[in-house]
C-alpha cells in the first residue's frame, strides 16, 4: 500500500483528529513502520519470556523484534541474561535455533567465535596478538524478572521499571505466576499492521459481535452502563476471599515522566463462568483458595499484555514484523506442579483463547483490508474504546517528539 508521495511525518501527526483512529498512512507505510520501531516500540520494556522456559543453566530462547534478535539465557550462576544475537566479529546471528539448551557456549556458525552463557568471548581463532578478547563479548541488555516474567529493553536510556515491577508483584504475583510453567504456546500471523492488532486487543466494543464464547463468560464484553453491578459483585467475592489486587492506571501518557507504562484492572466473570469457562480448567494458583469469579488484565509498555484467572494465565506478545504483518504470540501458564492429562486437559485449557485469537486474526485482517482503501476515513471511538484511543494518543505523542504536536 505504498505511494510515491514522500512521507511528511510532522504533517501527518498534525492532521490527526483527536478521539479517532489513525489515518491510512499510519497503518500502511513502511517508512512509518520503521519510525514505530525506533521511536516507540524499541524504547520501551517488553516481555521476552517466562522464566519457566529457562529452568536449567544453558536453557535459552531467541526472541526477535523488528530487525533485532536477542538470546535470553539462564547462566551457570542461575541468573537470567539477555544478549544481543549479533556476533562481535562480522555480525552474523550467533544462535540460529529458536530455543534449546546450550552446552555452555554459543558458537557463531560463520567463523566459530564462541561465547559463554554470560556473553563473554572465550574463543576467536587466528586473531592477531594485539587482539583483546575481553573487549568483544556479546552486547548485554537490561533485564528484570518479576513474577516469573522476563522483561528487557533496547533503549539506550531505559525507562524506570519500578512502578511496573510493583504492579506485577501485586497482580501476577498474587496469581502465582512466579511458580507457574508454560503449558502451551501458539503464534498467529496476522496480515495487518501491529497497531490495528493492539487497538483491537485494548477494546471490547467488538467482543459481542466477534467473540460469542468470550462474551458469554466475561462482564467486560457487556455495554457500558450494564456492567457496574456485576463488577461490584466480583469485587465483593474477591474481598470475601481475601484477594487484594488493586487497579492501577499509569497507562500511556498517564505514566509518570521517565517511567514505563503500566495498567492493572480487575473485571468480573459471568457468575456461572468461574474461571473464564464453564468449569475449572487447572489447579488454583498463587493466593487463591477458591475461585473469586474475576480476571486480572495487566498491560506493560506498548506490546506486552497479560490476563490472569485464578487457575491459569495468559501472556500476549504483539510482535511487529512488517508494515502489514504482526505476530501475535499467546502463552498459557499453569501451576508448576500441574500435570497435563491429570490436573488439566490441554485442549480444554486452550480452547477459549485459541478460538478468540483466531477470531481476532480474522477481524483485524478484515480491518486492515478496509483501511487499505483510498476511501478510508477514521471515525470516532465509542465509549468502549477508551483504551484504544489512549493508545493512539500515546503513540502519536512519542512518535512526534521533536517533529510535531498532534492536534
Amino acid at each position: 500500500m505504498e505511494s510515491a508521495v514522500t512521507l511528511d511525518l510532522p504533517e501527518l501527526i498534525r492532521g490527526q483528529r483527536a478521539g479517532r483512529a489513525l489515518t491510512r498512512d499510519f497503518y500502511t507505510r513502511t517508512e512509518l513502520f520503521e519510525h514505530d520501531l525506533e521511536r516507540f516500540v524499541l524504547e520501551h520494556w517488553f516481555c521476552a519470556a517466562h522464566a519457566s522456559s529457562l529452568a536449567r543453566p544453558g536453557d535459552f530462547v531467541v526472541v526477535e523484534l523488528g530487525r533485532e534478535s536477542i538470546i535470553v539465557v539462564r547462566t551457570h550462576e542461575n541468573d537470567i541474561r539477555v544478549l544481543l544475537n549479533v556476533c562481535r566479529h562480522r555480525g552474523s546471528r550467533v544462535c540460529i535455533t529458536r530455543s534449546g539448551r546450550a552446552p555452555g557456549l554459543f558458537t557463531c556458525p560463520y567463523h566459530a567465535w564462541s561465547y559463554d552463557l554470560t556473553g563473554r568471548l572465550v574463543s576467536a581463532r587466528q586473531m592477531p596478538a594485539s587482539f583483546q578478547r575481553e573487549a568483544f563479548g556479546l552486547t548485554e541488555l537490561p533485564v528484570r524478572v518479576v513474577a516469573g516474567l522476563v522483561f528487557t529493553t533496547f533503549a539506550a536510556k531505559p525507562l524506570d521499571f519500578s512502578s511496573a515491577e510493583r504492579a506485577l508483584e501485586r497482580s501476577a504475583g498474587v496469581h502465582g505466576w512466579g511458580k507457574a510453567k508454560v503449558a502451551y504456546r501458539e503464534s498467529f500471523t496476522v496480515a495487518a499492521n501491529w497497531k490495528l492488532a493492539m487497538e483491537n486487543y485494548l477494546e471490547c466494543y467488538h467482543c459481542l459481535p466477534a467473540h460469542p464464547q468470550y462474551s458469554r463468560q466475561h462482564v467486560l464484553a457487556k455495554p457500558t452502563g450494564q456492567s457496574e453491578p456485576l463488577e461490584q459483585a466480583g469485587r465483593d467475592r474477591a474481598r470475601a476471599l481475601g484477594i487484594a489486587i488493586a487497579d492501577l492506571d499509569e497507562y500511556g501518557e498517564a505514566a509518570p515522566a521517565g517511567s514505563e507504562s503500566v495498567s492493572v484492572f480487575r473485571s468480573a466473570l459471568i457468575e456461572d463462568a468461574a474461571v473464564g469457562t464453564s468449569a475449572a480448567l487447572a489447579p488454583l494458583m498463587g493466593e487463591f483458595s477458591a475461585h473469586d469469579g474475576n480476571s486480572t488484565y495487566i498491560d506493560i509498555g506498548p506490546i506486552s499484555d497479560f490476563l490472569a484467572y485464578p487457575d491459569h494465565g495468559l501472556m500476549f506478545r504483539f510482535i511487529p514484523r512488517a508494515a502489514l504483518e504482526t505476530e501475535m504470540e499467546v502463552v498459557w501458564l499453569v501451576n508448576e506442579a500441574a500435570i497435563e492429562g491429570k490436573d488439566y486437559d490441554l485442549d480444554a485449557l486452550t480452547s477459549l483463547w485459541r478460538t478468540t485469537s483466531l477470531e481476532d486474526k480474522k477481524i483485524v485482517e478484515w480491518n486492515q483490508a478496509g483501511v487499505n482503501s483510498r476511501y478510508f476515513e477514521p471515525g470516532p471511538y465509542s465509549l468502549q474504546e477508551s483504551y484504544a484511543g489512549r493508545f493512539v494518543a500515546w503513540y502519536l505523542k512519542e512518535l512526534g517528539m521533536g517533529d510535531a504536536a498532534p492536534t
